[in-house]
Order: structure tokens, then C-alpha cells, then sequence
């Protein structure tokens, strides 16, 4: 066998085992590719819906005023119990009386010496114009007893704006409620001197109804308004919910007010919404959450919540695209209604993404739809 004829067999030789091993990692290939990965897919559509928006809330009384001393003394008399329930007009409070009723006594007094006075002073004028008339005595005295009258009724108007002053002064020594409703805490105990105008005794506040407050974005300012203008609407509708430690409050309420101004720092304005409070669950000062209804004039994308994949604060979905091929792409979301939520950008109606099965899926990846899932994206 000659050189030339050992070299062509070796060619041929190296060839088929250069194919075999081609033909085996093509075969191989095959074999280890993954299969399509079966998952649930949803049509993206839109609909009219109606989310609810959620806002922090403080529970505040209607109406509430602080009880303060208008004159100062000791206080002499303390005539309700902490947190005691108050009628409008009932007693509360007595400061040191003494003084006042002795000013009200010689302011009294005064008066009647007064009208006394001006009662000789009439009699005077009177009997020395009819002098008068007969030249029987000189105009002079006439004007003289004129002008003692004029100084009498002077006289018992000062004395009777000093009786007033007096009478107030005394009525003040002792506090009456403004208002039926709940008594606070006593800031001051018996015995204790207290100042007009600064020192604060207690507090007073309605019990029922009662409102919650809430900031709203300047944005829906109007949807508020709009609210505003039909409150038996909103309470027939539950447009106004309350939940608090996870326990919703079983009566709806309606807005009684809308502040005057936007805070230019948040850009919010203040809401007050009003609820029934028969059985004083609501009290002052208590956190809630208030659900507001919002319901959409036009139709929204919505799609089902376990379709969507939160990484780092970023929301996405996956897309599927041609040849049963998922993309995906980041979405912005907006409220939550129920199991769904609605989508404000990044798919478009008529698209179809994969709503179970994503934590099985990467970019690129290939699928199969289920029977069952198929039928029912078609529907």
C-alpha cells in the first residue's frame, strides 16, 4: 500500500467521524432544548370599573369648645365628673361668688338712687315750666331744673350699664355647657385661681354625628365637590366607608365641608365627611382609614393582580409575542379592584399576557397555553 492510498483512507476516515460527532450534538441539542412552559394567559381589555381610594383620616367632633374662665376668683363648686355626658345649659363650674354678687347688689342699688333722682328731677322741670308759663319765676331756673333732668337720665343710664356689667359678671361665675355632648378631663380642681380669658377648664364636644378629616390630592378637588352636592347619594351608595383595625364601621357618611384652600406644601386639601355616631363608637382624635368609591367615567385597561411582578419597586407583566415567545415590560399601575388592577401605562387593549405561571418564565422563554385558559381567553 503506497503513501498516497493510506492518506485518502485517513481523510475519509476523519470525515465520518467529524459527521457522527456533528450529527450528535444536533441530536443532543435536540434532546436538552426545554419544553414550552404551559401557563394561563388574559386578554388585556378595558372596562368601566369602580376602584376605591383609601386616605388616612382623623376622627374629629363637629362641634367642641374649650371652656374658659370669663372672670377670676377661686373655683368654689365642680359640678360634673370627668368625661361625664352634658347638656347644653347644665352646670359645670362655680367660681368665688362673693364678690360679684355684692357688686351686682350696689350696682343695683345705685340704679335706684339714680332713677330716684331723676324722678325729683322731672317733678322740678315739670313744676318750674308751668312757673314759667305764668312769668311766676325766671327762665334761668327753668333751664337750671332742664338741665338737672338731663343729668338724672344721665345718670341712671350709667347706673344701669354698671347693673348690666355687675349682672354679667355674676352670671359668669358660674360655667354652663354650650352644647350637649361629652365633658373632657378637668383642668382645674377645686380650690384652684383662675385668670378671665386664659385659663382653660375643661372641653365640650358633640358625640353624634361626628366627622373624619382627610387630605385629597388638588387633582380630584372637583370629583369632591361633585360628591358633596348629593349626600344622600353618598350614604345610600357607601360612597364613604371607614375601617379601622380591620373592622369596617357599619354606617356611611357624606361631606359637610371642603377647605377654602389648597396646602401649597402637599398640595392636598382638607375634606370633612360627617358619619352617625348613635352608639359613640367614633371618638375624638381616633386614626382610620376612609375607603372613598371612585367610579370611572370612562373605561379602563384592567388586568388580573397575579399577572403583575413587583421587582425593586417595579411593576411588569409578561407579553406574549410571536411564536408563543414572552417579552417582558415594565407597566405603571394604578387602583386595585378586587383581584384585578388597573393599568395607566405600558400595555395596550387587545394584548395578550400571561396571568398564571410567571414565576416559571424568563425573557425569551416559549409557552404553551392550557386548553382551559385558552377557552377562556377567547371568551
Amino acid at each position: 500500500m503506497n503513501f498516497d492510498s493510506i492518506k485518502s483512507g485517513l481523510t475519509i476516515l476523519t470525515g465520518s467521524i467529524l459527521l457522527a460527532a456533528c450529527g450528535g450534538t444536533e441530536q443532543q441539542a435536540q434532546q436538552t432544548a426545554p419544553p414550552p412552559t404551559a401557563v394561563s394567559t388574559y386578554t388585556v381589555e378595558k372596562k368601566n370599573i369602580t376602584t376605591t381610594d383609601t386616605y388616612p383620616g382623623v376622627v374629629v367632633a363637629l362641634n367642641e369648645v374649650e371652656l374658659r374662665a370669663e372672670v377670676g376668683g377661686y373655683i368654689t363648686a365642680i359640678y360634673v365628673s370627668d368625661g361625664q355626658k352634658v347638656t347644653k345649659g347644665q352646670k359645670l363650674y362655680e367660681i368665688d361668688r362673693t364678690n360679684y354678687i355684692a357688686a351686682y347688689n350696689s350696682a343695683k342699688a345705685n340704679l335706684e338712687v339714680a332713677q330716684a333722682n331723676k324722678t325729683k328731677a322731672e317733678k322740678d322741670a315739670q313744676r318750674y315750666t308751668a312757673l314759667a308759663e305764668k312769668e311766676a319765676i325766671a327762665t334761668q331756673r327753668v333751664d337750671y331744673a332742664l338741665t338737672d333732668l338731663a343729668n338724672a337720665s344721665s345718670q341712671v343710664a350709667a347706673a344701669q350699664a354698671n347693673l348690666a356689667t355687675a349682672q354679667a359678671n355674676l352670671n359668669r361665675s358660674v360655667i354652663t355647657s354650650p352644647l350637649t355632648g361629652t365633658i373632657g378631663i378637668s383642668q382645674v380642681k377645686l380650690g384652684a385661681l383662675v385668670s378671665p380669658g386664659s385659663t382653660l377648664l375643661n372641653t365640650v364636644s358633640t358625640n353624634d354625628p361626628m366627622a373624619v378629616d382627610i387630605s385629597v390630592n388638588q387633582k380630584d378637588i372637583q370629583r369632591f365637590l361633585d360628591l358633596q352636592k348629593n349626600p344622600s347619594q353618598s350614604i345610600s351608595d357607601s360612597i364613604f366607608s371607614i375601617e379601622q383595625n380591620g373592622i369596617q364601621y357599619s354606617l356611611n357618611g357624606s361631606i359637610v365641608a371642603i377647605d377654602r384652600a389648597v396646602d401649597p406644601g402637599t398640595g392636598t386639601i382638607k375634606v370633612r365627611i360627617s358619619y352617625p355616631n348613635p352608639a359613640g363608637v367614633l371618638v375624638s382624635g381616633m386614626t382610620c382609614n376612609v375607603k372613598v368609591l371612585n367610579k370611572s367615567s370612562v373605561p379602563q385597561l384592567i388586568i388580573p393582580h397575579k399577572a403583575v411582578t413587583e421587582q425593586l419597586g417595579n411593576y411588569s407583566v409578561f407579553v406574549v409575542g410571536d411564536s408563543s415567545k414572552v417579552a417582558q415590560r415594565i407597566i405603571q399601575t394604578g387602583s386595585t379592584v378586587q383581584d384585578q388592577i388597573v393599568v395607566t401605562d405600558g400595555l395596550k387593549e387587545g394584548e395578550v399576557i400571561v396571568s398564571e405561571g410567571t414565576m416559571k418564565l424568563r425573557p425569551g422563554a416559549t409557552i404553551q397555553v392550557t386548553p382551559d385558559t385558552a377557552a377562556e381567553t377567547t371568551n
